[in-house]
């Protein structure tokens, strides 16, 4: 279910992303970086955790963790939150170019 994810992705549009970080109380200078950058992210799976790399000259992170377990995330903009982890992922949901590729 995950492996159809794993491999290197390369971020080819991004829509109302600066609206989505006003919102959530990111600062102008950050939101201006943000709107520019063309991150690469990088999912992978090894003994059952997933990571999910995002990698870009400003910022990069990193979340590891197994389905249908709760963890803890620090965002990019430092922000520290819980998050459940569904064992199901609906690839419909997704506009991602494999391996940079649209």
């Amino acid at each position: 279910m995950v492996d159809q994810f794993v491999g290197t992705w390369k971020m080819s549009l991004s829509e109302n992303f600066d609206e989505y970080m006003r919102a959530i109380g990111v600062g102008m200078a950050s939101r201006q970086v943000g709107n520019v950058i063309k991150p690469k992210f990088i999912v992978s799976v090894a003994e059952g955790v997933i990571s999910m790399k995002t990698q870009s000259t400003f910022k990069s992170t990193e979340i590891k963790f197994k389905l249908d377990e709760e963890f803890e995330e620090r965002t990019a903009d430092d922000r520290v939150t819980k998050v459940g982890s569904a064992g199901c992922i609906d690839p419909s949901l997704t506009r991602l170019a494999a391996n940079g590729e649209a």
